[in-house]
């Protein structure tokens, strides 16, 4: 009869989006450089932004603190943002673009017409901002879609947390197809403020899978979360750092980015698969390692086996030390000399 050796289940892979934004600048030519870039990197997705600028800023929101220092107080955030749209057709562009890369193309929608341009072209995942959770009639449309949906909850608590996702759920989502990110919206956020165990407690409280949407300088986060648990993983990225706009700062560039996706991927391999068992590479290491019952010194026939003339000794080829109980106070059979290994 042959015995078949049950597969090892692997764990799933994490999912790395590079997150472009808004860091295009507003070109389309930029735009498809940062796609390469990303694809380079050896990411799953690159994320972009999609807006009117009209539908989701009125011209009297203020700019947010970061969005000052790095773009100046004298144009208003309606301005700013004004410049970064990408047309529709720029998104198409941008998609097919993706394919001919191998990279999945996504974007977060920021307003109603947004979502529509992005069912149009046929995704599959919609990833929802921090500033949307508690924005009803979105929530309402994106989870009408029946879609994968990825939710980031910056500035988020557990109610507003909670609200949204039955909101999706409730218009057609199903909960096995959400993930809830971990995030914190200032850029760039602070160590002491990524609150990394909050991604645990989601898990646990709401019962979706879940990520980390990262704004901290450098990678320490993201490979944490990833220890943690994390199963979706985003992170701003940029052609320049030094390029004007708002987020290019607080980004990695793209050899940051490339060490970031080698970095995720051998956390993961280092994670293994839950299951404690001997690797196979320490097979081979258990009998030159582990020990044996031996003679501690010469032992003749028919002498009672005791504490003390029996030691413990590697290697592991003999009589497992954990019968110990079972050996003394048997016969010897035949004489042993001092450690050769018991036999009984």
């Amino acid at each position: 009869m042959v015995t078949r050796v049950k597969k090892e289940r692997k764990m799933p892979k994490v999912f790395i989006i590079a997150e472009a934004g808004v860091n295009h600048n507003g070109s389309l030519k930029v735009a498809k450089k940062m796609v390469d870039a990303a694809a380079g990197a050896g990411a799953d997705a690159i994320k972009f932004q999609t807006f009117n600028a009209q539908a989701m800023v009125s011209k009297y929101a203020p700019k947010a603190e970061y969005q000052k220092i790095s773009t100046g107080k004298r144009e208003s955030q309606f301005e700013m943002i004004r410049k970064l749209e990408l047309s529709a057709e720029s998104h198409k562009a941008l998609l097919v673009h993706c394919r001919k890369k191998k990279i999945l193309f996504l974007s977060s929608p920021f307003d109603l017409k947004s979502i529509e341009i992005l069912v149009r072209l046929g995704l599959k995942i919609f990833k929802i901002p921090s500033g949307e959770i508690t924005n009803f009639p979105y929530l309402c449309k994106i989870g009408s879609l029946r879609k994968k949906v990825i939710l980031s909850t910056g500035m988020a608590n557990n109610r507003e947390i909670k609200r949204a996702l039955d909101l999706l759920v409730e218009n057609g989502t199903r909960r096995e197809c959400i993930a809830i990110l971990q995030c914190n919206t200032e850029y760039p956020t602070q160590l002491k403020d990524a609150n990394l165990l909050a991604m645990q407690a989601m898990k646990n409280k709401f019962k979706v899978r879940v990520g980390y949407s990262d704004h901290t300088l450098g990678v320490e986060a993201t490979i944490a979360a990833v220890a943690l648990g994390a199963s979706v993983i985003e992170k701003h990225f940029t052609l320049d750092k030094n390029m004007s706009g708002p987020d290019h700062k607080a980004s990695l560039d793209c050899k940051e980015l490339r060490d970031l996706v080698i970095a995720v991927r051998k956390t993961e391999e280092a994670l293994g698969s839950k299951v404690k068992k001997p690797t196979s590479s320490e097979l081979r290491n258990i009998m030159v390692v582990r020990k044996s019952i031996v003679a501690s010194n010469h032992i003749k026939r028919g002498e009672v086996f005791s504490q003390d003339n029996l030691a413990v000794k590697r290697p592991g080829t003999g009589i497992d030390p954990m019968k110990w109980e079972h050996v003394v106070g048997k016969i010897a059979k035949k004489d042993f000399l001092k450690d050769e290994m018991i036999k009984i």
